[in-house]
């Protein structure tokens, strides 16, 4: 049998679920606070549902379940593999969100706020922030078009933020409809936005010339790719810059935008800054209309990042319900406050109380004094204590008590 756990998936001592939990149940009280109503969704998916999410390259890596019994042998023996699944894992929660929406609409009351905080899987290649099982936070407020639901969840998911100590950060913002109007103006073909802006979005990993060159490899227009490459040699595009790309009807959503960012930088007191950047893509394919992403600037990278879906919801219920979320990326999260040894303040402290064979009882009642304080484990009293102290100590325990010989906590 093997110990080691599945590639791109960890196992986490207590000291880092603790920290997990912290973090976690913080950023879901600032959701509650704000109004957002916790749900859940399975993590199983029907297979058709996922093929048709319009997830990008995301559809590339989802996690498929094998058919089970007669079903599956007769899919075998018929040669029939592409019907050998029926299920997948889920690689996001907006997807779920959807269906959840569709399937409760009777109870639900719009407009709809939710919070989901839970895991996700995708067939990634495991590397250093890539894991196969990670957790997403995500917030989303469903059955309002009103560009005020952008500007409350950029405001609620950088309080939460805020709330966990990352403190420096920038909100990046852009349209998916405002992009599609530049590249049309730029020449390019409606049928094929969708396939150049999941080029687009790997500017940050290639560069300039490597998206130039990729667009020219998939073999779309060179008038339309050079027109591209003198837009962004451009220094600091502007909305008021890009509304000379932009045709007259779809100028509206630059003042869209504009409202969001400007009603946001108030809300922002100065904390960190929201700006628009064309280069934001987000590689779904499901976003419709505005886009934005936390980028960390003393980590560089994306922290967080969501966008409006009007059309997701509309796959299952054929009614025009349109939404928007937010999603924090809580492993990258984590991994930053790990690597810096975060402690939170406000974790109750551990306590050990250490027993004797027969003292129990008298010992518990004893820890319960201490646990409107402390959270305190109860531990019959080894026969090396030193040794045992310090294993305590490397699991983050804040001080011991001996049952019977001391009255004071003891700090280690």
């Amino acid at each position: 049998m093997k110990i080691k756990t599945v590639k791109g998936t960890n196992d986490y001592l207590p000291k880092q679920v603790a920290l997990r939990d912290y973090l976690q149940n913080t950023i879901l009280d600032i959701y509650v606070n704000n109004g957002f109503e916790h749900i859940t969704t399975p993590a199983i998916e029907d297979a058709e549902n996922l093929d048709k999410s319009e997830g990008g390259e995301n559809l590339n890596l989802i996690f498929k379940i094998l058919k089970r019994g007669d079903k599956l042998e007769r899919a075998l023996s018929d040669a029939k593999y592409d019907e050998l699944s029926d299920m997948g894992l889920r690689y996001d929660l907006t997807l779920p969100l959807s269906r959840y929406y569709a399937n409760n609409k009777a109870n639900l009351i719009l407009p709809v706020k939710t919070i989901q905080i839970d895991r996700v899987y995708r067939a990634e290649r495991p590397q250093k922030g890539r894991l196969r099982e990670f957790v997403q936070c995500d917030i989303d407020i469903l059955g309002s078009s009103s560009p005020s639901c952008e500007t409350e969840l950029i405001y609620t998911t950088a309080k939460a933020l805020l709330a966990i100590k990352i403190d420096e950060f920038k909100i990046k913002v852009n349209d998916r409809r405002i992009l599609n109007s530049v590249l049309m103006h730029l020449g390019f073909n409606q049928d094929d936005l969708m396939s150049i802006c999941i080029v687009f979005d790997k500017l940050d990993k290639i560069g300039k010339e490597g998206v130039i060159e990729e667009l020219k490899e998939k073999g779309f227009a060179l008038d339309a790719i050079n027109g591209f490459s003198e837009f962004l040699e451009e220094d600091n595009i502007t909305l008021s810059k890009i509304r000379e790309y932009v045709n007259d009807d779809d100028a509206v959503y630059i003042e869209q935008l504009e409202k969001i960012i400007s009603e946001s930088e108030k809300l922002a007191a100065g904390k960190y800054e929201v700006v628009f950047d064309i280069s934001l893509v987000r590689g779904q394919g499901y976003y419709t209309g505005t886009i934005f992403e936390v980028e960390s600037l003393s980590f560089k990278g994306a922290i967080a990042g969501g966008g409006r879906y009007d059309n997701l919801i509309g796959k299952f219920t054929g009614e025009n319900i349109p939404a928007v979320g937010f999603s924090i990326g809580f492993e990258r999260i984590y991994s930053i406050l790990s690597e810096q040894g975060y402690m939170p303040e406000s974790m109750r402290k551990k306590v050990a109380v250490f027993y004797s064979e027969n003292e129990y009882s008298d010992a518990a009642l004893y820890a319960d004094r201490l646990r409107k304080e402390y959270d305190v484990t109860m531990i019959e009293r080894p026969k090396k204590l030193g040794k045992y102290l310090n294993r305590l100590a490397e699991q983050n325990y804040y001080g011991f008590l001996v049952y019977g010989e001391a009255e004071d906590i003891k700090i280690l």
